[in-house]
C-alpha cells in the first residue's frame, strides 16, 4: 500500500492548517496550489463568475453530465485543481474585492499570476496585503517576473519555452525547434513555487516573518536548463539539437527494433561492453575509438549507425529481454495509455478515481500524486470542483462583522 489516502480515513496531510488563497488560474499557479491541497493544506480557488479559470474552456474532453452534456470540468482544468473549493467572486466590484480581503485575512498564503501590478488598483497586491498581514505569504507567478525590460510581456508556456532556450535543444538536429510534450515550463514554475512558499513557511514559522514571493515562467525554465546550460557556461559552446540523443553520455538513445523502439541508457564503460557483446560485437569494447564514454562522444557518428543497423534486425522483447539479462539499463516506449495501464503503475498509484455526482459515469479520473508518506500521506478529499460551487459555503462562514465563524 502506498502512502496515500482517498480521504475516507482520519489521516492529515504535513500542510493540514494551512490556509491558502490561490487567485491563479491555468497551470503553474494551479499546480503549485493542487500539490498544497494534496497535502493537507485548505485551498480556496477564486474564479471568475460565469467564466472560471481560463481552462474550463480547453476542452474537449470534458466530463459529460448525466444528460450527456459537457460539464465546465475540462480534462485540462481537471489535472491541477483537485482538492480545492471554488469561489465565484468578480474583483472589479467593490464587494468582490472586499471578500477576497477577508479571505486573504485567514490566510497564510496567497498566490496569484496577474500581469504585474495587476491586483494593485482593487488593493490586493503583496504590498497593500501584506502590510495588513505581516506574516503573510504572497506569491507572485508572471512570465517574466516583477522587475527586468520584459516584465510587462504575457507568459504563456510555449513562449517560456522558446525565451529560455529549452525549444533550442529540443527536436531532431535537422529538424524545426520544439516545445516539450507537455506544458513543462508551466508545471516547473509551480513546483518551484510550491518549495518557495514551503520555505517562506519555515522561515515565518520560526519569526513570525511573511515575505514575497516573485517568480517567472522564464526564470524557473532557464534555471532547469541544468546540465545542458551548465555546458554552455562552462565550455563556451552554444548546444544544439540532439533528438533524444544525450550531450555527455553515449549510447544514450531511442532505437528502432524490427518491431517497435527502445531505450537504452548506457551509463559506464562497463555497461557498454555488455551492451556491445549483446549485439555480438564485443570487440568495440576495445576498439580506442569506443572503449571510453569520452571517445564514444567524440566518435557519436562512427558509433551510432552500427547500433541502429545492430537493433533493427532484433525485437523490441529480445533487445530488453537480453538487456536486463546483462544488467544495462533499457525500456520500451510506451505510449499514454500502456504507461497508466501497466502493472508499475497499477502499484504505484498514478491514477485514481474521485466521485462526481455529476458525472455521467458518477467519478473522474485524475493522475495520482506521486509522493508517498510514511507518517502523512497524501489525501485526495475533494474532486475538482464546478464553477463557484462553493462560493455560498466560504463567504457565509464570514459573520456580519466580517469575522470567521
Amino acid at each position: 500500500m502506498t502512502g496515500k489516502s482517498d480521504g475516507s480515513e482520519q489521516a492529515k496531510g504535513p500542510l493540514d492548517g494551512i490556509f491558502v488563497l490561490d487567485l491563479s488560474r491555468i497551470l503553474a499557479g494551479p499546480t503549485c496550489t493542487q500539490l498544497m491541497g494534496d497535502l493537507g493544506a485548505e485551498v480556496i480557488k477564486v474564479e471568475a463568475p460565469g467564466k472560471g479559470d481560463d481552462t474550463r474552456g480547453w476542452g474537449p474532453p470534458y466530463v459529460t453530465g448525466k444528460d450527456g452534456a459537457p460539464t465546465d470540468l475540462s480534462a485540462y482544468f481537471m489535472a491541477a485543481n483537485r482538492n480545492k473549493k471554488s469561489v465565484a467572486l468578480d474583483l472589479g466590484t467593490a464587494d468582490g474585492q472586499a471578500a477576497v480581503r477577508k479571505l486573504a485575512a485567514r490566510a497564510d498564503v496567497v498566490i496569484e499570476n496577474f500581469k504585474p501590478g495587476g491586483l494593485a488598483k482593487y488593493g490586493l497586491d503583496a504590498e497593500t496585503l501584506r502590510k495588513a498581514h505581516p506574516g503573510l505569504v504572497y506569491c507572485s507567478i508572471s512570465g517574466f517576473g516583477q522587475t527586468g525590460p520584459n516584465r510587462d510581456k504575457p507568459g504563456y508556456d510555449l513562449m517560456a519555452q522558446g525565451y529560455g532556450g529549452v525549444m533550442s535543444v529540443t527536436g531532431e538536429a535537422d529538424g524545426a525547434p520544439m516545445k516539450v510534450g507537455v506544458g513543462i515550463a508551466d508545471v516547473m514554475c509551480g513546483m518551484y513555487a510550491c518549495v518557495g512558499i514551503l520555505a517562506a513557511l519555515h522561515h515565518r514559522a520560526k519569526t513570525g516573518e511573511g515575505q514575497h514571493i516573485d517568480l517567472s515562467l522564464v526564470d524557473a525554465q532557464m534555471a532547469w536548463l541544468i546540465n545542458v546550460g551548465t555546458n554552455y557556461l562552462t565550455s563556451g559552446k552554444v548546444p544544439g539539437r540532439v533528438g533524444n540523443a544525450h550531450p555527455n553520455i553515449v549510447p544514450y538513445n531511442v532505437y528502432g527494433t524490427a518491431d517497435g523502439h527502445v531505450i537504452v541508457a548506457v551509463g559506464n564503460d562497463a555497461q557498454f561492453a555488455r551492451f556491445a557483446d549483446f549485439l555480438g560485437a564485443p570487440d568495440w569494447a576495445e576498439d580506442a575509438r569506443f572503449a571510453t564514454n569520452s571517445a564514444r562522444i567524440a566518435n557519436r557518428e562512427a558509433l551510432e549507425p552500427l547500433i541502429v543497423q545492430r537493433m533493427a534486425a532484433r525485437s523490441t522483447a529480445e533487445v530488453i529481454a537480453g538487456l536486463e539479462a546483462r544488467k544495462v539499463p533499457v525500456g520500451p516506449v510506451h505510449d499514454v495509455a500502456e504507461a497508466l495501464a501497466s502493472n508499475q503503475a497499477e502499484a504505484r498509484g498514478a491514477v485514481v478515481s474521485m466521485p462526481v455526482e455529476t458525472a455521467a459515469e458518477g467519478a473522474v479520473h485524475l493522475l495520482g500524486n506521486p509522493l508517498n508518506f510514511s507518517a502523512t500521506p497524501v489525501t485526495y478529499r475533494r474532486p475538482p470542483p464546478h464553477l463557484g460551487a462553493d462560493t455560498a459555503e466560504v463567504l457565509g462562514s464570514f459573520d456580519d462583522a466580517g469575522e470567521a465563524s
